[in-house]
């Protein structure tokens, strides 16, 4: 074991193989639900839930491994969740692109991440979008997802009165949610360890024993075939030929490269690695992102990012990249499980997606609300993406009004050349999707 001591400078990072393992555990019991969610959402896009399952699987597992051995960081890597639901719900659901041109659009989109990563462009990009807009997109994210959980799990329904309202009590399957929300959030408040995995296992159970979910037939197999999604992003790249679907490429770009951005220097400042408000080690950090994310096209899943769970890892002091390598290894045993997706219903995932809700919309305490000029797009932003259900709707919104209060505050020359960029392609975008 002296190797993996040396490698990873355990003694110099004050850690142990003993605590890495464990918050490796840690980070994966905290970020597991992921194995079943995503198969989930990206189910309503009628993929195959088998192979997403197996290939969110192998695309977490190969994060993990990258950024353990390449960035020795103490950061997971999974399928980010909102995302997923901008892939089911914007793009195919709602755009009426077919799933397999979506996937070919992660597929672009990864491979310019990739890009950006080399040259090392990030930063530039970085800076380009204002900080009150990077929080509202997340914080916009985080309220769209709880909206869908709500919805999925029968807590708020259409209705042709009030175009939305709240859901039947006289449903059984609806106090699955209602028991799977009141869990975990306990849970989470109590601090448990891997609080969201433990309240789906609970919800899951008490379907199983009221007989609102049905037994499944065994608990472990081999890994479901990915043939179904295995290198379809790669021979529908040629479908990516209108600016509709270019606007789509620029969404899954920005909304992970930010994501992903925010996550790594938030966990960064956890464990103590920023140095002077630096990141050591950031570029090689991206690079295992975005590789996996290119994989994960691949293998057939929407991208991947780092994940905010591997804070519990951190906690429980994860400092090296053998925590990320362990929670990696996890991840190729967890395909193991795939019959529990069955017993995984929208039911029991709906409570995740509403937490996880409420964690990303704590950003809003980051936007300036004091400034009109920041507030109108950044509001526009974070109430678009539910009440038009649309991730991308939202953004338009924002980012084509940012621009335009700006000027009229006469802070136009604060305004990044990029942003201007992104008003006109955001008014191309808005125009194909309202007239043709």
């Amino acid at each position: 074991m002296t190797w993996l001591n040396s490698y990873f400078q355990l003694d110099k990072l004050n850690t142990t193989i003993k605590r890495e393992i464990l918050a490796g555990i840690t980070t994966f019991i905290s970020m597991s639900y992921i194995l079943f969610v995503n198969p989930n959402v990206l189910g309503a896009a009628k993929m195959d839930t088998g192979a997403v399952f197996t290939a969110t699987a192998l695309a977490s597992a190969l994060g993990c491994l990258l950024m353990g051995f390449l960035a020795r960081y103490p950061i997971a890597t999974a399928p980010a969740l909102g995302i997923n639901a901008f892939f089911s719900y914007s793009v195919v659901i709602g755009m009426g692109v077919d799933w397999q041109t979506a996937l070919a659009g992660v597929f672009v989109a990864s491979l310019i991440f990739l890009l950006i990563t080399i040259f090392k462009l990030r930063e530039m990009i970085i800076n380009a979008i204002p900080s009150d807009l990077k929080y509202a997109i997340s914080s916009g994210i985080g309220l769209f997802i709880a909206f869908l959980g709500l919805h999925q799990g029968g807590l708020v329904v259409a209705n042709k009165s009030t175009v939305v309202g709240l859901g039947s009590f006289t449903t059984p399957t609806t106090w699955l949610t209602i028991f799977g929300l009141l869990v975990t959030t306990i849970l989470m408040i109590r601090k448990v360890p891997g609080a969201i995995f433990i309240g789906m296992f609970l919800t899951a159970g008490l379907g199983l024993v009221t007989g609102l979910i049905k037994m499944p037939a065994r608990l472990i197999s081999g890994a479901p075939s990915l043939a179904p999604t295995f290198g379809v992003a790669v021979k529908h790249v040629g479908e990516i030929n209108t600016p509709q679907m270019w606007v789509v490429v620029l969404t899954f770009l920005l909304v992970t490269f930010f994501d992903t951005a925010g996550t790594l220097v938030g966990l960064a400042q956890q464990a103590g690695f920023m140095r002077n408000n630096q990141m050591p080690r950031v570029g090689k950090a991206l690079m295992s992102d975005s590789t996996a994310m290119l994989a994960g096209s691949i293998f057939g899943t929407s991208p991947v990012g780092a994940y905010v769970e591997s804070s519990a890892g951190i906690a429980v002091g994860g400092r090296s990249g053998l925590t990320a390598v362990v929670t990696g290894i996890c991840f190729l045993v967890g395909m193991l499980f795939s019959p529990l997706l069955t017993v995984v219903t929208d039911q029991v995932t709906a409570p995740a997606l509403i937490i996880v809700g409420v964690l990303m919309a704590q950003s809003l305490k980051y936007v300036d609300w004091g400034h009109l000029e920041v507030a109108v797009p950044s509001f526009l932003i974070v109430l678009g993406m539910p009440l038009t259900y649309s991730i991308s709707d939202g953004m338009a919104l924002g980012l084509i009004m940012y621009p335009i209060c700006m000027i009229a505050a006469k802070r136009g020359r604060e305004v990044h050349p990029i942003m201007y960029a992104l008003f006109f392609i955001f008014i191309i975008f808005m125009w194909i999707l309202t007239v043709g």
